[in-house]
């Protein structure tokens, strides 16, 4: 969107970086918004691992913005040209990216666009964390965007964002985490033909760990990044600083904690869930991929790492007496196999009981589905109908139900601040009703259901009581009211804070009230807004083509968009050879034309083009055909019979009579029969070949 410059900064004699908006850019107010954003969300954060902004403005149409001039090159670059990072130097690089996006957090801005291509690594070895351009304020009331649409680069954002749900600090968290994963593995945890099918795999799929794709990847520091990237953000760390406090504990020798996170969770999902499980219920490191295990550091092993190779040894020397037992029997050395069944929306514990009877080991994963209920089974991977040895592991999913956020407390709570949190953070306000309240100031929130600091789905509906404070007024019923007669009952009752919001409708006529927030009947203070939905009549629609249809195809077209269609009596010449004789040749509204329902249209149609015979007496075959070209006519040639009256040498092969008669209109198209004559030099003669 912008264009980068090194410039000279007189007043202050200084190199300085100036980003330049795009022309084209310009004069989209959307684009200038988030241009001024980044200036903004930056400005204010002052650390050293983030560009520096100094100024922002505009001259002329030309918006700019003034940064710290940084000589290096970005983390993107470096990973094209050499690949996979040293460990302790992609450590270095996360810690620093963390420390950044730590200050930033503390000021409520979230970047939401980390990835390789905004990290810069200077010529000294600094980290610089830029590129605020999609980045969002906590205390920002108007949104850059609204709750729905993902923002932020496929390969990098969280399943949040690609959900198109709110982003926090713990998105930017998975986001580094994916920088870490690309800088130990040489390569992101996902990839696609497309970035819908990047996005689909942050949302369902578990990444393989570092260390499997690159041996080099030390298993602790693979550790922190698949922690990192965990698809539920309560999984994750849950702030930057914690993300970073690991990161430390890796450089400094001592186990990080991630390590021991996904060693626990390896360890249970590795043992067959015994059949008493609750369906639903998760495990404390839910979401964790279950075959991930990492040892300890050398200079401080753990008793988890002791036991954990203890048990591996203890599984192989079972498996070991279980083949020799097998050749003792002189049974058959053959693989017995079986069929996956089709576990889909089974209850978890039956899926297991089923697998383990079919002699099959079972591993639980846990994701979210708004399809299956909770605790029941959504896939299997090897899918069913897939044959596989007896013994062999199967991943069972099971849901967790629809993903939830946290409802946000508004408890004394302004309500207008109420409501623009609760559209926030991407649920809708529900009913509001006022209760008095003597110790409670008027229009502050004294309950709401669901309760702060619960879950509950996007779109979710919360409720709130509100304060009514020492005085309250009855709200009188002015649906199905014209605008200017409800606004008025409404002033007359004493309330002075009225807005409106307008929508189409099929049933309210335009101008009326379709419904009204707080409904008729209750108290409230007189100070309260009442927001009115008025009535936009029914929705536009726009003007089809009609121009190439038959009238039947045309009026039904008009009909089903219930617009009216009005047959002139006027037609419209047209080229006999334009496909739009009989057809609707023109129409009173141009197509795409956006109009009102029951809108009329008149149009015309197409009739041949009359045209002037031209005269071609004494022409040539070629001229005579020429001229009656031009006009849209043909000639069919005839031979002088009779003969002229009086033989005339100038007329040999030339065109001696024509029918129609020049001057003569007829229909574009039409056939000019020309009478050729010709003389062979003593008598007049006829020819028998045109």
């Amino acid at each position: 969107m912008a264009d980068v410059f090194e410039a000279d900064d007189t007043l202050l004699n200084r190199s300085v970086a100036v980003k330049v908006l795009h022309a084209n850019f310009a004069s989209d107010e959307a684009f200038v918004t988030r241009f001024r954003r980044e200036a903004q969300a930056a400005a204010n954060l002052s650390h050293p691992n983030i560009v520096a902004i100094y100024d922002w403005g505009q001259d002329a149409g030309t918006y700019f913005m003034v940064m710290e001039l940084i000589n290096g090159k970005t983390l993107r670059d470096v990973l094209r040209e050499d690949g996979a990072i040293l460990p302790r130097r992609a450590a270095e690089i996360a810690a620093e990216t963390a420390a950044a996006l730590s200050v930033a957090h503390q000021h409520g801005v979230y970047h939401r666009d980390v990835k390789p291509g905004n990290i810069m690594l200077t010529d000294a070895g600094a980290v610089k964390v830029t590129d605020f351009g999609i980045a969002r304020a906590l205390d920002d009331s108007e949104e850059l965007t609204r709750t729905g649409a993902v923002i932020g680069t496929a390969t990098y954002f969280s399943p949040e964002q690609a959900q198109g749900l709110p982003a926090d600090e713990r998105s930017d968290v998975y986001s580094l985490g994916v920088v870490l994963y690309e800088m130990l593995a040489g390569r992101p945890p996902f990839s696609g033909e497309s970035p819908v099918a990047v996005a689909y795999q942050h949302v369902s799929e578990h990444a393989v760990p570092p260390h499997e794709v690159n041996a080099d990847a030390p298993i602790e520091l693979s550790a922190i990044a698949s922690h990192a990237i965990q698809k539920r953000a309560e999984n994750r760390y849950q702030t930057a600083d914690e993300m970073r406090a690991d990161l430390m504990r890796y450089l400094g020798g001592v186990e990080p904690m991630a390590a021991g996170v996904v060693s626990a969770a390896a360890a249970t999902a590795m043992i067959p869930p015994p059949v008493g499980i609750p369906a639903g219920a998760v495990p404390a490191a839910a979401g964790v991929t279950g075959t991930q295990t990492f040892d300890a550091p050398v200079q401080e092993r753990s008793q988890t790492g002791y036991w954990a190779a203890v048990g591996g040894l203890i599984v192989i020397l079972a498996l070991g007496v279980w083949l020799l037992m097998r050749l003792l029997s002189g049974g058959d050395t053959a693989v017995d196999t079986v069929v996956i069944p089709n576990l889909v929306d089974i209850e978890a514990n039956q899926a297991f009981e089923t697998l383990q009877g079919d002699g099959l080991k079972v591993l639980q994963e846990y994701e979210n589905s708004t399809e299956i209920a909770e605790g029941r089974v959504t896939r299997t991977d090897p899918p069913a109908g897939t044959s596989v040895p007896v013994g062999e592991f199967v991943k069972v999913y099971v849901s967790l139900g629809a993903e939830q956020f946290g409802v946000p407390n508004l408890l004394g709570e302004n309500v207008d601040i109420a409501w623009a949190r609760i559209t926030d953070q991407g649920f809708t306000v529900g009913n509001i009703t006022y209760e008095p309240a003597d110790d409670v100031d008027e229009n502050i929130v004294i309950n709401q259901s669901p309760p702060g600091g619960t879950t509950a789905a996007p779109g979710t509906a919360v409720n709130l009581v509100v304060s009514l404070g020492p005085e309250a007024i009855e709200v009188p019923d002015v649906t199905g009211k014209s605008t200017d007669t409800a606004i008025l009952e409404l002033a007359r009752a004493g309330f002075v804070n009225i807005d409106t919001l307008h929508e189409f409708s099929q049933d309210v006529p335009l101008g009326f009230v379709i419904s009204m927030n707080p409904a008729a009947g209750q108290e409230i203070p007189k100070e309260a807004t009442i927001v009115l939905t008025v009535s936009d009549g029914p929705e536009p629609v726009r003007v089809p083509d009609l121009v190439g249809k038959t009238q039947a195809a045309a009026q039904s077209e008009m009909s089903a968009l219930g617009l009216v269609m009005i047959l002139s009596t006027e037609t419209v010449e047209v080229p006999f050879d334009s496909g739009l004789v009989g057809m609707i040749a023109d129409q009173s509204r141009d197509p795409g034309d956006v109009v009102e329902v029951g809108t009329s249209v008149t149009v015309k149609l197409g009739v041949v083009k009359q045209v002037v015979v031209p005269d071609v007496f004494q022409l040539s075959v070629d001229a005579a055909e020429s001229a009656a070209a031009a006009q849209g006519l043909l000639i069919d040639i005839s031979v002088d019979d009779p003969p002229v009256s009086t033989p005339d040498p100038t007329l040999d092969g030339k065109v001696a009579d024509q029918d129609p008669p020049a001057g003569t209109t007829v229909d574009q198209g039409s056939i000019i029969t020309v009478v050729l004559y010709l003389w062979d030099g003593t008598t007049t003669t006829t020819s028998t070949t045109p």
